[in-house]
């Protein structure tokens, strides 16, 4: 072996070793905010401008693929589902009638054909008005995932946020009445994730729980797994606190579960848990109890991007929050200059609130696992 090679290797070997301790809440990573977004096409904008001018400054944003966004550094994604048993539910959405009542050209299709019409959860923003996703339906943004996560081997494990929509939308024209999340939906629901990805590639409920009584627990004594052990895997956590109890029914402390609940602290299946709005001494505090902690530097409704307002990201940057979710990740700046991301351009680092100066680096963090 060449001497470069060697001495490449051993230093390789160094920094695995100072960092194979570390588990996976003692990190931080940037996270996107609705990833799947793929924006308004360009009758559908015309007519949300023309109708809904307010609203639609308030969702008028997009990511790139989700390939993209992980090639780029991010590392927690989100994705907005809709329950679809039967299938067809949102094939016919309002706004493509209110493009032909404006005289406007067809917007190019959603999805490939027949997708809509297949049983099956569903990803978009809004029912009816806001459907168009980078990938549709949820299995097919799962297989991407898992696709990126095969092509890189050993990654910072990746966290994935699932938000569940069931809200009646508030109209004036009529859209689908989404499906009710029940225990059983929810079964329906960890099915198409095994389907996609295998136990040994994600960190359930199980793995962090041991032989603890609850998860609420394990996490406090240490019970998160290793950057070692949790390489090369996938963390789903669940975005709304109020499904809390009804992901929960039937698996006490999330027993046999695959996601994480946005749980109430001191709860039985408290592991992760959002802080969005909250002080950095809120957050810290969260996270010394042993929580990984979801906490968003910005908002699209209240226009940080636009005004280049960087108060809030500061204050999460400052935090322990593990999850730091933004619309603006560094390989997506606004048009202002607005984005997110940690000093030196890595992807992942160490987080200022569990580690101890000496004992993470986040040189050799982003070196070992990318």
């Amino acid at each position: 072996m060449p001497i470069a090679a060697a001495v490449s290797l051993v230093a390789s070997a160094s920094l695995f070793a100072a960092t194979s301790d570390i588990r996976i809440n003692q990190i931080q990573v940037i996270g996107t905010h609705n990833s799947y977004h793929a924006g308004f096409a360009p009758s559908a904008r015309r007519v949300m401008q023309k109708e809904a001018p307010k609203e639609f400054f308030a969702i008028d944003y997009s990511h790139p693929s989700l390939t993209r966004q992980l090639d780029d550094g991010v590392r927690q994604v989100e994705l907005d589902v809709f329950s679809d048993a039967k299938g067809g539910l949102y094939l016919d959405p309002a706004i493509d009638h209110m493009i032909a009542l404006n005289g406007l050209p067809a917007d190019p299709p959603t999805a490939a054909p027949g997708t809509w019409e297949k049983p099956g959860f569903k990803v978009m923003h809004i029912q009816g008005v806001d459907q168009r996703s980078t990938c549709q339906p949820f299995t097919a943004c799962l297989a991407e995932l898992r696709a990126w996560s095969k092509a890189h081997p050993g990654h910072t494990p990746l966290f994935v946020l699932i938000e569940t929509k069931q809200e009646p939308l508030k109209a004036k024209i009529p859209t689908a009445t989404p499906e009710l999340f029940t225990p059983a939906v929810f079964d329906a629901l960890d099915a198409e994730i095994a389907s996609v990805f295998p136990r040994n590639e994600m960190v359930v409920p199980d793995d962090v729980r041991g032989r603890h009584a609850s998860l609420d627990e394990a996490v406090r004594e240490g019970g998160w797994p290793t950057m070692d052990k949790a390489s090369g895997k996938v963390v789903f956590l669940l975005d709304q606190r109020k499904m809390e109890s009804v992901y929960s029914d039937g698996h006490p402390s999330l027993r046999g579960r695959l996601i994480f609940t946005n749980a109430t602290p001191g709860a039985d299946d408290a592991a992760f848990t959002e802080c969005n709005e909250c002080s950095a001494d809120e957050i810290n505090a969260l996270v010394r109890r042993g929580y990984i902690v979801r906490a968003r530097t910005d908002d699209p409704a209240q226009g940080q991007g636009l005004k280049n307002d960087g108060s809030r990201r500061d204050v999460v940057l400052s935090s322990g929050a593990q999850l730091i979710s933004t619309d603006y990740p560094a390989g997506e700046p606004s048009e202002h200059g607005y984005s997110v991301g940690f000093p030196g351009g890595v992807t992942v680092r160490c987080n200022p609130v569990l580690t101890k100066k000496g004992q993470c680096m986040d040189a050799a963090l982003g070196a070992v696992r990318k």
